[in-house]
């Protein structure tokens, strides 16, 4: 069973910036790719970006510039930096793990993921 613990969320002004990190068992990074998504209320989970086991990244297009995901091997740990923060990335902000991509699918697709942390809120005011 893979547990990830996300952590670094907050509130922000626009035009700001936040770490997010995603904490995960020994051996995640290496074994599943892993990807960063966001709920905003009354919307559908959407992916942010991600990261493949051989260091290929994908991100949103309305992220793209702007967010970057990365990873620590040594201490397993995710991160997602995030800069120029708008109103409109005000969201709940998850980390997840997957094995195997559907076939004609993204990797910022969420059905491609089994492992989901519990999320941090991220609030971003003008």
């Amino acid at each position: 069973q893979v547990q990830l613990v996300e952590s670094g969320g907050g509130s922000v002004q626009a035009g700001g910036s936040l770490r997010l990190s995603c904490a995960a068992s020994r051996y995640t990074y290496s074994a599943y790719f892993m990807g960063w998504f966001r709920q905003a209320p009354g919307k559908e989970r959407e992916g942010v970006a991600a990261l493949d086991r051989d260091g290929s990244t994908r991100y949103a297009d309305d992220v793209k510039g702007r967010f970057t995901i990365s990873k620590d091997n040594d201490k397993n740990i995710l991160y997602l930096q995030m800069n120029s923060l708008k109103p409109e990335d005000t969201a709940l902000y998850f980390c997840a793990a997957g094995s195997s991509v559907r076939l004609g699918t993204s990797l910022l697709n969420r059905l491609n993921y089994n492992y989901w942390g519990q999320g941090t809120q991220v609030t971003v005011s003008s």
